[in-house]
């Protein structure tokens, strides 16, 4: 029998839902059913996504935030009556030689991927607790890693760090929180059209050595991406954790 993708009374958050990748997760969950909590920095691309949610009569709040801000986070997700499905997206990139990598950038990165990945995936955890009835419910953390948690690549050699630790937090936390039914995967992306993404794809030699690595020819859309996590999310996933979904178009089969 068919499991549908069906999030209705369910609340998911999402964060770094202004723009790209989390946008589409944000869009793609009000539209199986969700109410949505998106979370970025920035309030006019929040205002955005909550009219387009609201167009297709979805539900969504909005909340300004920078993630690293632990306290800040803490106070939002306090603020739920409740929590069923993280989006753990937030996240960045800073390409640079393994040699030539700055400290500031290098501790932005590890803050950011690692450390609030980490926070708020626990902050979130402990709301879903809350609920009497999780274990018959379920729960759903995505935690947004990348190809590159998979494969090293040129000058992402911290990147590559933050997202191979992102993929053992999550095998670990699957163990962890499998005895309250909440399931713990990741999404690993290849290169996707974000608007991060394209500002690296002005470097046209860039672009055409990327999409060579990719067996089926063509860079990810953002709702290639935002499909799977909606997958995750639902009970149509209800025996998958502690595992990653990998939407690369075959780089990493290579």
């Amino acid at each position: 029998m068919l499991k549908q993708i069906n999030l209705k009374n369910k609340v998911a958050l999402v964060t770094g839902a202004g723009k790209g990748i989390g946008k589409a997760c944000a869009i793609a969950l009000a539209q199986a059913g969700a109410k949505v909590i998106l979370i970025s920095r920035t309030k006019s691309d929040l205002e955005k996504v909550d009219k387009i949610i609201k167009k297709t009569k979805g539900s969504s709040k909005s909340f300004v935030c920078d993630v690293t801000n632990r306290t800040s986070f803490n106070s939002i997700v306090n603020s739920l009556s409740k929590l069923d499905i993280l989006v753990n997206n937030a996240g960045s990139n800073r390409p640079e030689h393994f040699t030539k990598v700055k400290k500031e950038n290098m501790d932005y990165l590890v803050n950011l991927n690692l450390k609030a990945c980490f926070n708020i995936a626990q902050i979130c955890t402990k709301k879903m607790l809350e609920a009497k009835n999780r274990k018959k419910i379920g729960g759903s953390i995505i935690n947004m890693s990348s190809q590159m948690g998979k494969v090293g690549g040129p000058i992402r050699s911290v990147y590559n760090m933050t997202k191979f630790g992102l993929e053992g937090l999550t095998r670990g936390m699957a163990i962890d929180l499998a005895k309250d039914n909440i399931r713990v995967n990741t999404v690993c992306p290849t290169f996707v059209l974000t608007p991060m993404v394209k500002g690296f794809f002005k470097n046209t030699k860039f672009r055409k050595e990327m999409i060579r690595n990719i067996p089926l020819g063509r860079v990810a859309e953002v709702s290639d991406v935002a499909t799977a996590v909606a997958f995750l999310a639902a009970d149509s996933s209800s025996m998958i954790t502690g595992t990653s979904l990998v939407v690369d178009g075959g780089w990493t089969a290579q």
